[in-house]
């Protein structure tokens, strides 16, 4: 009767009910259906889900820490001062030692890091003694683990030149280049031309050097190859060449005549010269126009003082107004005298042999000087002679059978220094 009955011919008490069943139903629905999507919209929670490779290999917070290698360390020092136990220290040096590490010459400019967890424990060290060379140890469940890693210097040939105005130093500086440059250059040079002495103010200089890098930061030098230096109408050349059978790299001019001479010209690497080679100097302290059969090279107290020449020493120590001296006999009846040192030389003594370059003293101001400085003197068969005007005796030359070679090989760089830096 009710489904037949018309809506409009219904009591109103039964259509109220009817509305009010059809919204609760209704209401009903929607409430589960919300309950369902929000369920389905739920996360599955990280500790439900399946590792990936990304998640998997995610280390374990931890914080890198640079260590400052000073002067006179070894490692267990270093890291003991950023709170490595000395037991863990010593574990790690012996791994290193193992993995092919050198710590015995551990250098302030060595590369040293630690990596730690958050919790303090230490769980890696690196070590790079060089930008080309590193070492890693890493803690493990069986110790430390050492993996060792190399790179190849990217080698640059590139040109430098400049011109004196104050200084070769500081001309050297000026084209924002190490003072290294400076000592290697010079060195090709040390028996041509006394660069203490004779370096005039617009001498121009220009090379070909290796630079070598490590991803574009250029680190340190490698060989000159070529080097010209231009003073007073004249230019220097030297040519950097692997020659005779054991493949030292030396220095020949464009001939082949070796640049490496017998004697040096200069005992010091850089100076300045307070009193030339004459028979009449007024004395500074004795007074009176006497005799100065010497070089008197300015430097600072401790300045190194090198033997010119293979030799054996003859007297080394007090000499009077000479103060601590040094004599040494050369061949070709050479003798050398370095005068008013404030030390001697590790080892030298009478009867001690010297090698060219070795340190056999320090520039000082003992016996009758006014100040610190170094009296050098040259005599050749009892004879004083000036030592900036001497003919020394020249090294080997290029071989007969490298001349050829040689020679092309130093037109090819003489040329691209005068095509790339053009006096």
């Amino acid at each position: 009767m009710i489904g037949r009955m018309p809506i409009g011919r219904m009591p109103r008490y039964l259509l109220v009910a009817i509305t009010l069943v059809i919204a609760v139903v209704t209401a009903s629905a929607v409430a589960v259906s919300r309950f369902f999507v929000r369920t389905a919209a739920i996360p599955v929670p990280p500790t439900a889900r399946e590792p990936t490779p990304e998640t998997a290999a995610q280390p374990a917070a931890a914080r890198r820490v640079t260590v400052e290698v000073r002067r006179g360390d070894n490692l267990v020092r270093a890291l003991a001062r950023e709170g490595v136990s000395q037991k863990v220290g010593h574990e790690v040096a012996a791994a290193l030692v193992e993995g092919g590490a050198n710590l015995k010459k551990l250098k302030p400019r060595h590369g040293l890091a630690i990596t730690w967890t958050l919790d303090g424990a230490p769980v890696a060290v690196h070590y790079e003694p060089s930008p080309w060379l590193g070492f890693a140890a890493v803690s493990t469940e069986n110790g430390w683990t050492v993996t060792r890693s190399e790179t190849r210097p990217d080698v640059r040939v590139e040109v430098v030149t400049g011109t004196v105005a104050r200084s070769l130093f500081h001309a050297v500086e000026d084209v924002r280049e190490s003072p290294q440059l400076v000592v290697d250059f010079v060195r090709i040079f040390e028996s041509e031309f006394d660069f203490t002495a004779d370096t005039r103010t617009g001498d121009r200089f220009r090379l070909l050097v290796e630079k070598r890098y490590a991803d574009d930061q250029f680190v340190d030098y490698g060989h000159i190859l070529a080097a010209q230096y231009a003073t007073d109408g004249r230019i220097l050349t030297g040519v950097g060449f692997e020659a005779g059978n054991s493949r030292a790299f030396g220095f020949f001019d464009e001939g082949g005549r070796s640049l490496k001479k017998s004697f040096l010209k200069s005992p010091l690497d850089f100076t300045r010269i307070t009193s030339g080679f004459t028979y009449a100097r007024p004395h500074p302290i004795l007074g009176g126009l006497r005799p100065h059969l010497a070089i008197d090279y300015a430097a600072p107290t401790g300045t190194p003082v090198r033997a010119v020449a293979d030799a054996t020493v003859m007297a080394a120590g007090w000499s009077g107004g000479n103060g601590i001296s040094i004599r040494l006999r050369h061949r070709s009846g050479y003798e050398t005298m370095y005068n008013h040192l404030s030390k001697l030389g590790p080892g030298v003594q009478a009867g001690a042999r010297v090698t060219q370059r070795q340190v056999i003293g320090y520039v000082g101001s003992t016996g009758l000087a006014t100040g610190p400085h170094l009296d050098y003197r040259v005599s050749r068969n009892g004879i004083f002679v000036n030592p900036l005007g001497e003919k020394f005796l020249p090294g080997e030359p290029i071989a007969s059978d490298e001349r050829a070679q040689f020679l092309q090989h130093a037109r090819n760089l003489v040329r691209r220094l005068e095509t790339e830096a053009p006096f």
